[in-house]
């Protein structure tokens, strides 16, 4: 697994658990994405520390997200095509964010309607 989709599957099971806190390896897409995710809040936050030489994310979880996924592969969307792609992924309407990556950076599907934009898709979140 590359480790965008271990840092996904880390924080679905903790937040299954009930834990207040869980561990990821640290890249500037995961960052990106939390940042979201803090935005959206679903997490309360992150912080970033160094484990030897390795860069490490903790997290703290908000216990707010029922599901979480990748979306593998990482399909190309277009401006007019974020709508199909909610309907597929996220169970309601208001309910629920889909992750995409755009060239204005990581963002979710309300914002990249706004900004007119799309992107490739990298995750659900509800």
């Amino acid at each position: 697994m590359d480790k965008f989709s271990e840092a996904i599957n880390t924080i679905k099971a903790n937040e299954r658990i009930g834990r207040a806190e869980c561990t990821l390896y640290s890249t500037k897409l995961i960052k990106a994405v939390l940042e979201v995710m803090k935005k959206e809040s679903y997490i309360k936050d992150y912080e970033e520390y160094k484990e030897r030489h390795v860069s490490k994310l903790k997290v703290t979880l908000s216990n707010k997200i029922n599901n979480i996924g990748v979306v593998k592969p990482r399909y190309a969307i277009g401006k007019n095509d974020i709508q199909r792609y909610e309907s597929r992924y996220i169970p309601s309407r208001d309910f629920g964010v889909l992750i995409l990556t755009t060239p204005k950076g990581v963002m979710t599907n309300r914002q990249a309607k706004e900004s007119n934009t799309g992107g490739r898709l990298l995750a659900y979140l509800y």
